[in-house]
């Protein structure tokens, strides 16, 4: 099967298995996204919404969570993987979005890029989710699963060149939903140490490399 195939394949499968797919971290402004994302770097979507309920509730905003200190965020972020350093940046992030952006979160990538704890990653997500911007982030479920299904070849060893490929082979309009397709179909069939192959609905597609 040929690459063109594989994607046309995959798209035709998942429009029809996960028609309105959405990320699973729980938000209800822009800003809000944009904290849990931070928070979900090296850690589980699930443990982000145990923390964030309370977190939002008293700090909905950018301009509310920018008068906080450290110490403040972390009775609420504690539990989560590297808080301290989390802390810190979303603390950072929060001044310069209240001080500089006008309390908005900006859909430009390099001024995402500014807040500190935004990688190429995370500032991706937000713009697909937050904006529907073709925007294709690529955490380690997508890398896995796209070098296991055939979308990109051994040559592409780096997030950003799974991600440039990702980008340049399915339709633009198609991308802020592939991004959950592949994730999700990682997280929960595709799985890194014992993929759930007997129940995978793309096993015609997979290339085996367990």
């Amino acid at each position: 099967m040929r690459k063109k195939q594989v994607y046309d394949y995959l798209i035709d499968y998942f429009s029809r298995e996960m028609p309105d797919v959405e990320t699973e971290l729980q938000y209800e402004n822009h800003f809000q996204l944009l904290v849990a994302v931070i928070l979900s770097a090296q850690c589980t979507d699930k443990r982000v919404n145990m923390v964030t309920p309370a977190l939002f509730e008293a700090y909905p905003t950018a301009e509310t969570m920018a008068k906080a200190t450290e110490e403040d965020l972390l009775r609420y972020i504690h539990s989560v993987s590297y808080p301290n350093s989390k802390a810190e940046h979303l603390l950072a992030s929060a001044r310069i979005i209240a001080e500089e952006y006008n309390g908005e979160v900006p859909s430009d990538m390099d001024m995402l890029l500014r807040l500190p704890g935004v990688g190429r990653k995370t500032a991706n997500v937000v713009q697909a989710v937050a904006f529907g911007k073709a925007a294709m982030a690529v955490d380690t479920h997508i890398f896995r699963v796209s070098h296991r299904i055939g979308l990109v070849t051994k040559r592409h060893t780096t997030p950003y060149s799974v991600e440039m490929e990702l980008a340049k082979n399915f339709p633009s309009e198609i991308i802020p939903k592939a991004h959950h397709w592949l994730l999700l179909h990682g997280r929960y069939v595709c799985t890194a140490r014992k993929p759930k192959c007997a129940k995978c609905g793309i096993s015609d597609v997979c290339k085996k490399i367990l």
